[in-house]
């Protein structure tokens, strides 16, 4: 197997040079640390990814067209990309339009911004799930919560012992709860952003939500993903505010709460014990953060009794 070259500075700016003229920015530099980095800040309009193998260049390839898609859809800005091809035999890269804004682990979330939010909900549940599968959006199967929810427990004695969870919290997601939450028979899939974190939401100074990159790990599966994205980044309540706004019902926005609580207790333990967990490379003190908004108390778990006729996914999308 032939090994795929490292990207470096010269490299990029030869390819910035390639597409733009020579009159084309020259600061170029890594967007993310890392011996080879695969996305590159070009000057301060565009940015650069490279795929460093050919199942992430399958994966950009794919991204490419999904935006194109999703774009009809959702009231947020999605990534354009000013230029798209190979930079190394079978190896793709997209320039892209960098979207204005900060990011949203840098800026918090306005009750504007979760209008924002809710509407992004609404927007990926209208994309109709035959043309993304046309595309090669793969299907997920929704997590089993009963085996996540054993984990979670197992993490949180770790984390009581370490003085890093009060394992006394009312809150408490039961054997019972798990089977309870579970995705419905016959629910229908929506296409998933699975990637809702703070680095890909982009944010302005106001709160509001203008844009969402990094849309090559979407799936067509449970929006309850989404949701508990939203929880680890944005807090439990506005997270189930969004949902709701979006038209979810209780089941899907409860499981999508504790999706994120048990993700948090899991990632904050296996951090701690030294064992690699997603998301990777995240530091200790993100990893807090993101276990305390997940466990912010929210109302509706507190007065929901879920029924076996209880809508699960919201209202059902167009048809394809």
């Amino acid at each position: 197997m032939t090994q795929a070259p490292t990207p470096t500075a010269d490299t990029v700016r030869r390819l910035v040079r390639s597409l733009l003229g020579a009159a084309a920015e020259s600061d170029v530099r890594p967007a993310a640390s890392g011996a080879a980095p695969a996305s590159w800040w070009v000057g301060t309009r565009h940015v650069l990814r490279l795929a460093p193998d050919r199942e992430a260049a399958l994966r950009q390839r794919r991204e490419l067209r999904l935006r194109e898609l999703v774009r009809a859809h959702v009231p947020v800005t999605v990534p354009t990309s000013v230029a798209h091809g190979e930079w190394a035999p079978g190896l793709t890269y997209t320039l892209d339009a960098k979207v204005a804004g900060g990011s949203g682990e840098d800026h918090d979330v306005s009750a504007l911004g979760e209008a924002d939010l809710a509407a992004l909900l609404t927007g990926l549940r209208e994309v109709p799930v035959r043309q993304a599968e046309t595309l090669g959006v793969p299907r997920a199967a929704p997590r089993p919560l009963e085996a996540l929810r054993q984990s979670a427990e197992r993490a949180g004695r770790h984390l009581a012992e370490a003085d890093e969870f009060d394992p006394a919290r009312p809150e408490r997601l039961t054997g019972a709860a798990a089977a309870q939450l579970g995705v419905q028979p016959g629910a229908a899939p929506v296409l998933v952003h699975h990637g809702l974190t703070g680095e890909h939401l982009v944010v302005a100074v106001d709160g509001r939500v203008r844009g969402v990159l990094g849309w090559g790990d979407a799936v067509l599966g449970d929006p309850a993903e989404d949701i508990a994205a939203l929880a680890l980044c944005v807090g439990s309540p506005a997270a189930v505010r969004a949902a709701t706004l979006a038209g979810y019902g209780a089941r899907p926005c409860l499981r999508g709460l504790w999706l994120a609580r048990c993700d948090a207790l899991v990632h904050l333990a296996d951090a701690l014990a030294g064992r690699p967990s997603a998301p990777a490379g995240a530091p200790l003190s993100a990893l807090r953060t993101r276990l305390r908004r997940a466990w912010e108390p929210i109302l509706l778990e507190r007065v929901t009794e879920l029924r076996g006729d209880d809508p699960d996914e919201g209202p059902p999308p167009p048809a394809p």
